[in-house]
């Protein structure tokens, strides 16, 4: 009855958002997420109890999510190195589930990534609660994007200019990294369903370096795809057999 991402509305009390982020079909349960609700964290539901508020109208299924963030094609450079950042990290969190949802495991979780990787645990839990919040989604990350234009639109690409924010330490044409346009994009979807169709388990940063091997092992390190730009693209192109 229920999938990945529902977002029920409860009718007691009104206006009583929650979203189900993921179902445990093994246990009959449901973890779901209190939208709306600054300082929530996921709770684990039966699933009888969701199918009872839906059956005796208590609640209702929303066909449209009113809480899931619009698409972006290209953010800006600032805008996307954070996006990116925050992406890599709540990727690495959901491969532990359900511990992520359960509040123990999770602090265990966002404790030994914090010190792995120097990123604060209140920065960790921001990130998750706004991927929660947002439709789980890459473009839920994107912090907020009011008065940095335009919003949705991917941008040319022009010859010679490097789009977005350069990288750490860049100062010259050879670190400058390389635009993303139609053909490299290709390329990405490629490389990562060949991995996919070779390899028993997919990893997209082994995919990432076996297309570095197989098309850029000779190529200067300015015209080479980074991988920030290899994993946002498989995303925005829906390379659902990648994730």
């Amino acid at each position: 009855m229920f999938l990945h991402n529902d977002v029920i509305e409860y009718l007691d009390p009104p206006g009583q958002l929650v979203r189900i982020l993921w179902i445990d079909v093994a246990d009959s349960v449901a973890y779901t997420f209190a939208l709306r609700r600054p300082g929530a964290t996921p709770c684990r539901t039966p699933l009888h109890v969701l199918v009872a508020d839906v059956s005796t109208r208590r609640a209702r299924l929303l066909l449209t999510d009113p809480c899931r963030a619009p698409r972006v094609d290209a953010p800006s450079g600032k805008h996307h190195l954070l996006q990116m950042k925050a992406w890599v990290a709540v990727s690495a969190l959901h491969r532990d589930l359900p511990q992520l949802y359960l509040p123990r495991p999770r602090g265990v979780l966002l404790n030994a990534y914090s010190r792995a990787h120097g990123i604060s645990v209140a920065s960790l839990m921001r990130y998750l609660r706004r991927y929660w919040e947002r439709g789980q989604t890459i473009d839920a990350l994107l912090p907020d994007y009011a008065n940095s234009g335009a919003r949705g639109k991917t941008r040319a690409a022009s010859a010679g200019v490097k789009r977005g924010r350069p990288r750490n330490g860049a100062t010259s044409s050879a670190n400058a990294g390389t635009n993303t346009d139609a053909a490299l994009r290709a390329l990405f979807l490629a490389a990562a369903t060949h991995f996919a169709a070779t390899h028993p388990r997919f990893s997209r940063p082994a995919a990432y370096r076996q297309m570095l091997n197989d098309h850029f092992a000779n190529c200067p390190p300015g015209t080479i795809p980074s991988y920030g730009q290899f994993n946002y693209w498989l995303e925005r192109d829906g390379a659902d057999h990648t994730h």
